[in-house]
């Protein structure tokens, strides 16, 4: 991900989330020496995304959005399936997200990659204080 990919990222963003992050925050995040990033790409437009920070034991997923046209087509698990990959070349133990109690989609897909619910954080989301479930992928040992 680079700044000229902003445009079709923030398009998705704002079609994905209530609260979305801004060009600034996006800009701030791949500053982060962590910070890793894969993006989906149709015809050379960018349909798809995913932000990730790339840890010492483990992969923390921080956003992840497809854009609306383009959902239920396997992009998600797609980019899904990039971290994870990134995860075990790197030989991580785990993979992380939170994901809005309410997103049931989400869910699903995480679960059906093998990611497990392992808490919730209470009043994660500071827009409107909705609840976190915290999941986790855990991948085999090193």
């Amino acid at each position: 991900m680079e700044s000229g990919d902003l445009a079709d990222i923030l398009e998705i963003e704002r079609a994905s989330f209530t609260f979305p992050w801004s060009a600034s925050f996006f800009v701030q995040e791949l500053k982060v020496a962590c910070a890793r990033s894969h993006l989906a790409l149709v015809e050379g437009r960018t349909v798809g995304y995913v932000i990730y920070w790339l840890l010492p034991r483990e992969i923390d997923i921080h956003n992840l959005a497809v854009a609306p046209a383009f959902r239920r087509r396997g992009v998600g698990r797609a980019l899904l399936q990039a971290v994870i990959g990134d995860a075990k070349r790197q030989k991580l133990t785990r993979v992380t997200l939170e994901v809005r109690k309410s997103n049931d989609a989400a869910q699903r897909l995480y679960h059906a990659l093998g990611f497990v619910a392992k808490g919730v954080r209470k009043g994660y989301y500071s827009d409107d204080g909705e609840d976190a479930v915290v999941m986790a992928l855990e991948l085999e040992s090193r």
